[in-house]
Order: structure tokens, then sequence, then C-alpha cells
């Protein structure tokens, strides 16, 4: 076990019993991992169910080990691991076997902005639904196991549903987008321009962004990216607003209530 901390600006790292700086013996993101206490006798519990291992990851998939067991999900990251050992647990206490576990996982499908794959003409849009700093991180992180070329799209809405403090994106780590050779990032939605003052800041090249007014705009748009696959990150009510607009233009074949 080695011995490290968390990110300064992560939220949850107080121990709630004494209120000193948690300590980890690893940190997976954000507050998650293996972390106790150096000054009393708060820490994580024993484990019941555990992630024995992680065999391997991309953008399509993630394949790893609960207790030894083999499983597969058909969607990436990090956090969706999280969610299958989640599940696995729940199956487990309710009776279910490992392989009728694995089953429900190959029976799941990409859908509303979870990995979400659209064709726009000749374009392949991924959509991920993006709602604070945690969950961006990891949306970005994602980009890591990218082996194509591929644009940026960016969609911040501030209504009730999305939260109406967009203040979150400067704690996201828009900074690692200049870890590709992105050509083209796309913005759009109801605080557009304090999104492309994000990505500025960020260090994103002017030259490559492009702010549209609208969602139906911006999908005109990403038919004339430099590139076969977009990427696009787009908070809750954008995501709607994304999925009524493609369903009107025929891209896909029915759109949410």
């Amino acid at each position: 076990d080695g011995e490290t901390m968390a990110h300064y600006n992560t939220d949850g790292v107080l121990c709630p019993k004494c209120d000193s700086i948690l300590h980890y013996k690893f940190n997976t993101y954000a507050n998650l991992g293996k972390y106790y206490c150096p000054k009393c006798d708060f820490k994580r519990p024993e484990l019941k169910y555990e992630v024995s291992s992680i065999e391997h990851l991309d953008y399509n998939s993630s394949t790893f080990h609960i207790d030894g067991h083999p499983f597969k999900i058909n969607i990436a990251g990090l956090y969706n691991i999280y969610n299958a050992l989640a599940a696995y647990a729940i199956g487990r206490e309710f009776g279910l076997t490992p392989e009728e576990i694995q089953a429900g996982f190959s029976a799941t499908e990409q859908k509303f902005g979870r990995q979400e794959t659209i064709k726009i003409g000749d374009k392949l849009v991924i959509l991920n639904l993006i709602k604070n700093p945690v969950g961006l991180n990891q949306i970005i992180a994602l980009l890591d196991y990218e082996k194509d070329p591929f644009s940026i799209g960016v969609v911040l809405n501030d209504r009730p549903a999305d939260g109406t403090d967009v203040s979150w994106i400067w704690d996201g780590e828009f900074e690692k987008l200049n870890n590709f050779a992105i050509p083209y990032v796309g913005v759009s939605g109801i605080r557009r321009e304090e999104m492309a003052l994000r990505l500025k800041v960020a260090g994103v090249p002017e030259e490559t962004m492009v702010t549209t007014d609208s969602i139906e705009t911006l999908i005109d748009s990403l038919k004339d990216a430099p590139t076969e696959k977009i990427y696009l990150m787009a908070t809750y009510t954008a995501v709607l607003n994304l999925r009524k607009a493609l369903a009107e233009k025929g891209y896909i074949q029915e759109r949410m209530k």
C-alpha cells in the first residue's frame, strides 16, 4: 500500500469524527479509495465485495474481476466499474450468481447521454452527460482511450435541472484537453460564453473553437468537423434539447418525452 492525499480541491476528505484531512493508501479518483484518518480510528470499512483486478479499459468496454470472478461491461470508465461493483453487491445480497450478474451486464445498452453513439451524416457522435466536476473529469479521462482523431463539443445550460450555478466548470480539468491535438471544439448552450471563456483559460486555442447560438446550428456545424469522431458533452437539459433536435432532423428515431 502507498501513501497519498486526495487533490486539495476535493470534497469529502475531512474525517467525520475529528475533522482531520484523510490520508489514502490508494486514491482512485475524487475522494474514493482506501482512506484512513491519521489522527483517530476512522478508516474505510473492510470490504465485503471488491474489485480484485482490472484487466482492460478502452472506450467501448471494461474487463475486470470482482471477488475473483471475471466480468465485462460494454461501457467505459473506472466510474462504471464502481457502478458494476454496486450492482454486483446488490445482486449477490439477493442470491444471484456471478453468471447471472454478468448476463445482466451483457444486456445493458448505452442510452441517454451515457456514451450514447449517434450518427450525424458521416460523423460518429458520442454523447456524454455532464453535471459536476467529478463526472466531467471522468468523461475527459475517457479520451485517453481513444486512438483515432476526434473533435469535441460542449453544451452548457443553467436551467434548474442543470444547476443554475455553473461555477463548477472552473473545477473541471479542461486543461487536460491540451493533451490531445483537437482540431475542432464546438461550444453552445445558454451559458456558451462562459464555457468558451473557460476553455480559453484552459489553453484551448481560440482558432479551434466555434461558438453557436443554438443546438440546431451546433448540430449542423458538427457535420463540417474535420474528424469522423466527435465527443459531445452536455448538461441535462442540453441533452434533452440535443435529442429533440436530432429526432426532428431524423438522426435518431425518437426523443425522450
